[in-house]
């Protein structure tokens, strides 16, 4: 099964309501495609004690939130240093994938990059 990588940019889009990321997101579900990301990106985005990202958390119980382990971490440390890069979240979010799944991002130009250097060769798609 491909999988759809998120992003913090295409959680940020379902924070502030966005339509048409919140039906992408479903069109891509009915298809088949299962919704990943990891701990470091949703830290990026959730800032929620109090219930006002109901949106987000409804997403979130969709998507498979992977744990970012001390291997992770050098694995993107290295990946960093072998492009010249420094967001290690992005550069966990590359090494989420498996060949042929599709990373939505808002930085595409970034994840470009990070996933031609690792040739994991994920479809990178921007937000």
């Amino acid at each position: 099964m491909s999988s759809l990588i998120l992003d913090a940019g295409a959680l940020v889009a379902v924070d502030r309501g966005d339509r048409a990321m919140i039906a992408r997101l479903q069109v891509a579900q009915r298809a088949g495609l299962e919704l990943r990301s990891n701990a470091m990106v949703v830290a990026q985005v959730w800032r929620d004690r109090h219930g006002r990202q109901a949106s987000l958390a409804r997403l979130l119980r969709a998507v498979d939130i992977r744990a970012v382990n001390p291997s992770d971490g050098r694995d993107a440390g290295s990946l960093l240093g072998d492009v010249g890069t420094a967001d290690a979240i992005d550069a966990t979010v590359v090494l989420l994938a498996a060949p042929g799944d599709r990373i939505l991002t808002s930085d595409p130009r970034d994840l470009t990059r990070l996933a031609e250097a690792v040739g994991n060769r994920a479809v990178i798609v921007a937000c």
